[in-house]
């Protein structure tokens, strides 16, 4: 799947994965826990039952059935009529949201030789939350269109920026990739605003995967959560914080200032760190009781780790769930 065509700024696609990102996810089949509705022929789950390729269960003949799909081994060793019935496999629609707000711009990491990035990672030489988000929609990106599902991918801050639509045609990965190595704008996050514009175009129950540092209030992620939930998709909310951000390992003081317009003062980290990782803490648990509360996914990710076994994990959590039969 991968492209070694260039884009103008010399951005090949497979850089935008670390090697031990495809490793670590490569065996992993991006499930949906929902009946995912479609028309190609993939690795989901439909709710036609049909002729299609995946055996579902036996149920009893009754006058009209189709002889031609009776179980005659069953009939030996029972001597009672059974039909076959099967689930038909259809291919997932996935919708990749990245926060490209200014808050995104914030790191503290060096960035690796061969790790990819965007503009604003290049001129500074540090892995941002940003860099972190569109290489973890680069990875399942990457797995969804190896199983033929159809992708599409999103930029936002205040709302849609730019947009790739979703298809699953070869081309689909370059203009993902050159999509996503973009540069934060200096927005503000409005995330009932970009799901009511994301909605606007997706008419099928579809994955929508939302990945933000979530900064921002509560509400605005209860309001666009329950509209996803209200359209009966399914939801992947994924959080991207800094290690500083989730440890506050700062001792002198100094100021700071908010990257969305919230102004800059002088701060003692050490006076404020114990109550800062309170309220950070509340908040981040807060919106993991949204998800858990819709029936979603919620996975916190730190900058400074690697994006390959996290999401892996994840990944390997939901294709159990949905072999167990949890669906929407």
């Amino acid at each position: 799947m991968t492209d070694s065509a260039q884009d103008s700024s010399g951005l090949r696609a497979e850089q935008y994965l670390a090697p031990e990102t495809i490793g670590q996810l490569g065996s992993f089949e991006l499930r949906a826990r929902m009946i995912a509705e479609g028309v190609m022929s993939g690795m989901h789950r439909s709710p036609y039952q049909g002729l299609a390729v995946e055996f579902a269960e036996h149920r009893q003949y009754v006058p009209g059935d189709d002889l031609k799909h009776l179980d005659w081994k069953v009939f030996g060793r029972s001597d009672k009529l059974h039909v076959k019935q099967y689930q038909q496999e259809t291919n997932l629609d996935v919708v990749l949201l990245v926060d490209s707000s200014a808050s995104m711009r914030f790191g503290t990491l060096d960035i690796k030789p061969g790790w990819g990035g965007t503009e604003a990672s290049r001129r500074s030489s540090t892995w941002t939350k940003f860099d972190h988000a569109t290489a973890i929609a680069a990875a399942l990106c990457y797995l969804s269109l190896q199983q033929r599902d159809r992708v599409g991918v999103g930029l936002f801050g205040n709302g849609l920026r730019s947009q790739v639509r979703r298809s699953n045609a070869r081309d689909t990965w370059r203009r993902a990739v050159r999509t996503l190595a973009a540069e934060p704008m200096d927005d503000v996050t409005d995330l009932p605003k970009v799901v009511e514009q994301s909605l606007a175009s997706v008419t099928n129950r579809s994955l929508f995967v939302l990945v933000s540092d979530l900064l921002v209030p509560t509400e605005s992620v209860r309001e666009a959560v329950a509209r996803l939930r209200h359209r009966r998709h399914d939801v992947l909310l994924l959080q991207v914080l800094d290690r500083q951000e989730l440890r506050f390992d700062y001792d002198d003081p100094a100021p700071f200032e908010g990257l969305e317009g919230e102004g800059r003062i002088p701060v003692d980290p050490r006076s404020v760190r114990e109550d800062y990782l309170e309220a950070l803490e509340n908040h981040c648990g807060e919106i993991e009781r949204i998800a858990r509360g819709h029936g979603y996914d919620y996975l916190r990710l730190d900058t400074h780790g690697s994006v390959g076994p996290a999401i892996a994990a994840l990944l390997a959590r939901r294709r159990m769930m949905s072999k167990g039969g949890s669906g929407r």
